[in-house]
């Protein structure tokens, strides 16, 4: 499937909200969930200004999966950029329709050539120990895993083991 990544903008809040809605269940599965105030219209839209101030202050870029025809397929985030480091992390979620295409795989290739003209020269990543895809996208990108620790998601009432990655550019 051919896919663009395309910087997250304003006109995006209510496309990337049904994503969001449409998907919770499927990615609540692997990843910590987000509280019920984020599948709020009103809240959604206060946090993706946040996430547009913090894009244009340089802190954090925010990025869509589409595909050929413009639906939304998935999202890549590589934020809390350090400009001193050189570091920032990534973040990547494919909707449950999407998924065993290849898509995370070539989003993160693409990002990663990116990251250099963003001042990043490491990128770290983080994914639970039960998130076999995630893990192999990392791999196929030259991540290597550096840590695990577990954590409690207060949200979802569990402790979750996770996988720290690292990859130098």
């Amino acid at each position: 499937m051919e896919i663009s990544i395309e910087m997250l903008n304003d006109e995006d809040a209510k496309g990337l909200f049904a994503f969001e809605c449409d998907n919770r269940r499927f990615f609540e599965k692997t990843v910590p969930g987000r509280g019920d105030d984020y599948y709020g219209f009103e809240n959604f839209k206060v946090r993706h200004k946040e996430l547009l101030n913090e894009q244009e202050v340089g802190l954090s870029y925010f990025y869509l999966i589409k595909d050929g025809s413009g639906t939304i397929v998935g999202r890549i985030n590589l934020v809390d950029i350090d400009p001193i480091d050189g570091t920032a992390d990534v973040g990547y979620r494919i909707g449950e329709a999407f998924t065993q295409k290849g898509i995370a795989n070539e989003a993160l290739k693409r990002l990663v050539k990116l990251a250099p003209g963003l001042n990043v020269i490491q990128i770290h990543a983080k994914t639970t120990s039960d998130n076999i895809a995630s893990q192999k996208v990392l791999g196929k990108n030259g991540f290597e895993r550096i840590s695990t620790n577990e954590e409690n998601n207060v949200d979802a009432g569990q402790k979750l083991t996770f996988y720290h990655y690292s990859r130098n550019l």
